[in-house]
């Protein structure tokens, strides 16, 4: 290797070697839910994205055991599944936490808190963005938008809403994720860990008794401007309904 390469971090040795296979019951297993999946669509191919899900729900990320494992059920190569793992975020390219902690940093959630709860958690828990505690419970993260921002500030575990956060309020939060003690989501379904989320990511039923219906829907601020405009609220409608917008003239 040249001093060049050295300076610049290139590597000129050998290429990496083949991903190792899953262990033989690990492969069976994860094949006969893959041909579950498969089923669903009419080609194969579409069924990628859960079967990234699904391995992920095995090793906690999409390793390249995983990659190797869906480019062999699917028929690709593994340049197109490493192409698609590593395009979408919710795919992990490391091991990662029993919990993942994602504090929306976007225009509004930021304004209102987001960026001073990130700068807090990440001095709280020792971590980066990307970064695992050591004693692998949480991952902490940042997200563009939780789709939440009637609730900014807001964080999410494991893709559950925990909403008008503070920076005190979130440390009790990853202190009690990391103690084992029992959390419960502003809204939606009780939490389980990031493996048993992407199994359900991946298509299959949630098993827990409750969980489906708790996942409930649009909370109170979401649905405000609904109620306003139905003229459900004590404000004045802002909208008329669409069958009285007629002129007269019948135009």
């Amino acid at each position: 290797m040249t001093a060049d390469a050295v300076n610049t971090g290139i590597s000129l040795g050998m290429p990496q070697l083949p991903a190792p296979d899953f262990p033989a019951e690990v492969r069976a297993r994860l094949e006969a839910d893959a041909q579950e999946v498969i089923a669903r669509y009419p080609d194969s191919r579409s069924a990628l994205l859960p079967l990234l899900h699904l391995t992920q729900s095995e090793e906690g990320y999409v390793s390249r055991t995983g990659i190797r494992f869906c480019a062999e059920v699917l028929g690709l190569t593994t340049a197109e599944v490493t192409a698609v793992a590593t395009f979408y975020t919710m795919y992990r390219r490391k091991p990662s936490g029993d919990y993942q902690v994602g504090v929306c940093t976007n225009t509004l959630c930021a304004v209102m808190g987001g960026d001073a709860i990130f700068d807090e958690l990440k001095e709280h828990l020792g971590v980066g963005n990307n970064e695992t505690t050591p004693d692998g419970k949480v991952t902490l993260e940042h997200i563009e938008c939780n789709a939440a921002c009637d609730y900014a500030p807001v964080v999410m575990v494991n893709w559950e809403f925990f909403d008008n956060q503070t920076p005190a309020s979130a440390k009790a939060l990853v202190d009690d994720l990391r103690a084992g003690r029992a959390v419960e989501p502003t809204r939606g379904a009780p939490l389980c860990t990031f493996k048993d989320t992407a199994r359900i990511l991946a298509g299959f039923p949630d098993g827990r008794e409750g969980a489906v219906e708790a996942s409930g829907g649009a909370g109170p601020a979401s649905l405000i401007g609904l109620r306003i405009a139905r003229s459900e609220s004590p404000h004045a409608p802002v909208v008329r309904p669409r069958a009285e917008t007629g002129t007269e003239g019948g135009e």
